[in-house]
């Protein structure tokens, strides 16, 4: 799960570099045009509606990912996400080709044979059997990506260059609301905020291809769904997220927002304890304290890859499955950043796994 905005933050200058934000004849759009939703508290999450696309709102975005384990037990980490873009200038254009709403797409593969992320993406404007995302429950794709939520649960299916995915995301717990029930600040300001929920403790089966060799995989997956309006704060230079499958069945999101100078601006994270009791952290509960860096021969970018975590009274070492799990998502969003699979250790053993995402520790590269 993504707790900003940073890689839909910069999709609009990607689709108008892409597709224009309008078709070449059209004209602005006009003052009668529906401004997008706000986010406010208060709001009741209802489900499956919710499970679906809220084209109402600028950015969403659907976000998978897990550590899997093949037959002869080699370990590895997954991402797929699907991000939906409201383009506010095309939303008067009469024309059937202006890009009113743009879906984009990332896939990786967390390979330590490798040495890095296998990855790819894809982007398409919605509409003409090319992308959409649907409301009323989860089903969205972009060519022959999808992510699509049934009776068993979730299907995730990508046909990337190098990789494949064919998985199976069971449910084996009820939505998490993150969150003041599913309205999470991302700043001092209350207008600074998505509605976001995540699947933690999704049971995984299925099929993952490498080079055309296909093996059968079995492993847990998180999925995190959200939505909102606002841009991330000018104030906030990136963030710092985790999501955590513990091993007693409790499941942890925990974020903080750094500012320009490194500083805390803003941080906030959800427990959802073996018992099924969820608390929610203040800012002052959260703390990201990172260790071992890491610097990528491609971009000089520099990631703290090891971190200590503390959200209350937990307290959590991280690890990397391997420390180049580097994104480079320039033919897309434009954006670089870290997102990978990490263990998390407490008094020396493994007591859960999940994903970090780490933004905003280089500049990011932009379409031209």
């Amino acid at each position: 799960m993504s707790v900003g905005a940073a890689p839909a933050v910069l999709a609009f200058a990607a689709v108008a570099a892409v597709f224009g934000a309008a078709s070449p004849a059209s004209e602005p759009a006009s003052a009668s045009a529906p401004s997008p939703t706000q986010v406010t508290p208060g709001f009741t999450l209802t489900f499956p509606r919710d499970f679906g696309s809220h084209p109402a709102f600028r950015t969403e975005w659907w976000y998978a990912t897990g550590w899997l384990r093949t037959d002869r037990g080699e370990a590895l980490g997954f991402q797929i996400t699907f991000f939906r873009s409201r383009q506010d200038a095309a939303m008067e254009n009469p024309s059937a080709f202006a890009p009113r709403q743009i879906l984009i797409a990332h896939a990786a593969i967390s390979d330590r044979a490798f040495g890095r992320l296998r990855t790819d993406e894809r982007i398409a404007r919605a509409g003409f059997g090319l992308a959409e995302a649907r409301e009323g429950d989860t089903d969205v794709w972009v060519d022959d990506w999808q992510l699509v939520r049934g009776d068993r649960g979730y299907s995730v299916k990508v046909f990337a260059d190098s990789f494949a995915l064919e998985l199976s995301l069971q449910p084996t717990q009820a939505p998490l609301l993150n969150g003041d029930a599913g309205y999470s600040r991302k700043g001092p300001s209350p207008t600074a905020a998505s509605y976001y929920y995540s699947v933690p403790h999704l049971d995984v089966r299925g099929e993952i291809a490498r080079d055309g060799k296909r093996e059968r995989v079995t492993g847990e997956a998180w999925l995190d769904h959200e939505w909102s309006s606002e841009a991330l704060e000018p104030e906030a230079a990136g963030w710092d997220w985790v999501g955590l499958n513990l091993v007693d069945g409790s499941s942890l999101m925990a974020f903080r927002m750094r500012d320009h100078a490194g500083g805390v601006r803003w941080a906030a994270g959800t427990l959802r304890a073996r018992d099924g009791k969820t608390r929610s952290f203040a800012p002052g509960e959260i703390e990201f304290t990172p260790g071992r860096r890491w610097r990528s021969s491609r971009t000089s970018n520099e990631y703290p890859v090891e971190w200590t975590v503390r959200a209350g009274d937990l307290v959590f070492a991280l690890e990397p499955l391997m420390d180049d799990q580097e994104s480079d998502t320039r033919r897309s969003t434009g954006a670089i950043y870290w997102e990978g699979a990490v263990s998390a250790r407490a008094q020396g053993r493994v007591v859960g796994r999940g994903y970090l995402e780490l933004t905003g520790y280089g500049e990011p590269l932009r379409l031209r």
